[in-house]
């Protein structure tokens, strides 16, 4: 045991990839639908190993913290600029107001209870399960001209108090928000006919959806057919054949031809004549069930063999934000290509014909390459796959995100500044939407955001964990058990007071008011517990902008929490 503790301590390296593995390792065992995630399974590891005293220099944990803070402000900057106007205006109001009601009911409790900044910052982040709010916290805390020992003391204990708040956040929030939610905003069966009701106004329903819109989890398919229809009697051209389907309500497109024997790409005069064989694009489940009046399926495994485009593209052009699903498949430029799903900040949409477009979206076109080469400028610009990161943007943009943040100003002797982790997720936010306006340079692969966020984060409280290792236990101690209904109530209270504001001031119908309310507080396992509940995905309506203001202000308030306590 001598032998391993003077190995970490001389070799930091190890404790803090280990505990990283084990945090990730032990963060996604389940039992049954509860897991404690890699954020809090990262911290109880690092929190053991940590009790070896294992000294981290404080640059490895600033530097993780920033590549973290930097990813969220870059992959919700667009939509976060975006929704500053238009019909986004109103739900970034209420995700604002939730963040000021989560904030006056923490500061409250804590001043009820004469709790310190370092209890109020692992409260907040804790109850209301904002993990990155342990470094905003501690930076803001750092600024505050306290001794050494005040600012040791203060910093040891916020762990531990984020520890015995976090578990009833994660969980207690999907509780509140899926079950309780519907029951004050009526009962779940009042809820549920208002969203049916609502989702008729969008459109017919999830399982007959608009032709040429494609469920998310179908993709386009391509079948061939031999022509023998009475349609055929005389030959016929592709322009003809393309207008007959559309006249039966299907979004159909020739995309290949076999004539005499030869394959031939088709043009809108060719002409096809019974015996020739014919290759259809369309979503699998309308061509299964209405492609075969052409005649009968055949396998040409030649004719099928053909390169098509699956291709994600980012909504930039103003002619298409604003646009339905159904006005944008009806575009000349859409000839030919499919929609296969949309996203907004990363979270599908439910496809239907009056679902609105906006800038930030990113739609899967699929169809042959020069098709779908045609519509792509009409929409955006194409976020194709590539694992090349623009590193002077990540550079250069973390560093000046820094440079502002460590910017003080004194107002009533008061230091005030925006701390380095501030100035480095606004940095991100700007460059993120400067990114979306000029797709040119700034790219950063989903795959690598996805580790600045998920690696970054964790890396930061990995070694949050191992430097408070040995204080843990003695400031679980002081902080007594009476910390897990504190958190409790400070997760509960905002989040039924939010479900009212949503619903009766803002007149947001209930699905959308639950999203909303998820949205605001980042509570992504409520979303999904929402959407089992009400057998819906219209609560994603109200998720998609919410979250993306809650990612930022609820890191922000954070600070905002340290200097009100």
């Amino acid at each position: 045991m001598d032998w391993i503790t003077e190995v970490f301590r001389e070799n930091q390296v190890i404790p803090i990839f280990l505990t990283l593995g084990l945090g990730f390792w032990l963060g996604g065992l389940k039992v049954k639908s509860f897991s404690l995630g890699p954020v809090t399974a990262t911290l109880i590891v690092g929190v053991v190993i940590g009790q070896l005293d294992i000294d981290i220099p404080e640059t490895v944990k600033s530097l993780a913290f920033m590549l973290f803070l930097f990813a969220i402000g870059y992959s919700v900057g667009p939509q976060f600029f975006r929704s500053l106007k238009g019909d986004g205006l109103k739900q970034i109001c209420f995700a604002l107001v939730e963040c000021v009601v989560v904030v006056l009911t923490t500061v409250g409790i804590c001043k009820l209870f004469g709790y310190n900044k370092g209890v109020a910052a692992g409260l907040f982040a804790g109850s209301q399960t904002v993990s990155a709010v342990i470094g905003v916290g501690s930076d803001t805390i750092r600024s505050l001209g306290f001794s050494k020992e005040q600012t040791a003391e203060l910093l040891g204990i916020i762990p531990a108090c984020y520890a015995v708040c976090y578990v009833f956040g994660t969980v207690g929030s999907a509780w509140i928000i899926a079950n309780l939610g519907p029951m004050l905003l009526g009962g779940l069966k009042k809820v549920k006919e208002e969203t049916r009701r609502l989702e008729e106004e969008m459109d017919s329903g999830d399982f007959t959806p608009e032709p040429g819109q494609i469920i998310a989890n179908r993709p386009v398919s391509f079948r061939a057919y031999r022509v023998e229809a009475d349609f055929f009697d005389r030959p016929r051209s592709v322009r003809e054949i393309e207008r007959h389907l559309k006249s039966r309500e299907l979004r159909h497109f020739v995309e290949r031809l076999r004539i005499n024997g030869e394959i031939v790409d088709p043009d809108p005069d060719t002409r096809v004549r019974k015996g020739d064989i014919v290759v259809l694009s369309g979503r699998r489940e309308s061509i299964v069930q209405d492609a075969s009046w052409i005649g009968p399926e055949v396998t040409d495994h030649e004719l099928l063999t053909f390169s098509t485009e699956n291709l994600p593209v980012v909504v930039s052009k103003s002619g298409a934000a604003g646009l339905t699903l159904g006005e944008l498949r009806n575009q000349p430029f859409m000839h030919g290509v499919m929609i296969h799903k949309v996203l907004r900040n990363d979270m599908p949409l439910p496809l239907r014909k009056r679902l609105q477009l906006e800038k930030g979206d990113v739609i899967t076109l699929v169809g042959l390459p020069q098709d779908v080469e045609v519509a792509v400028p009409e929409i955006g610009f194409s976020d194709r796959q590539t694992a090349e990161t623009d590193m002077v943007f990540v550079g250069l943009g973390i560093a000046l995100g820094c440079l502002l943040g460590a910017i003080v100003i004194k107002l009533g002797g008061v230091p005030i500044s925006l701390t380095t982790s501030g100035g480095a997720i606004i940095a991100g936010l700007i460059l993120g939407w400067l990114r979306g306006k000029r797709p040119s340079f700034g790219h950063i692969p989903r795959s690598v955001i996805w580790f600045m966020d998920n690696a970054g984060l964790n890396l930061f409280i990995a070694v949050v964990g191992l430097s408070a290792g040995p204080s843990f236990v003695s400031g679980l101690r002081e902080v007594g058990p009476q910390l897990v209904l504190v958190g409790a109530a400070c997760t509960t209270i905002p989040l039924i007071i939010s479900i009212f504001i949503a619903n009766k001031l803002f007149r947001f119908p209930a699905a959308v008011t639950l999203g909303c309310v998820a949205g605001s507080r980042n509570a992504v396992a409520a979303l999904g517990a929402i959407q089992d509940s009400l057998d819906s995905t219209l609560p994603v309506m109200g998720y998609t902008v919410t979250y993306a203001v809650g990612s930022v202000s609820l890191i922000l308030a954070g600070m905002v929490v340290v200097l009100m306590v």
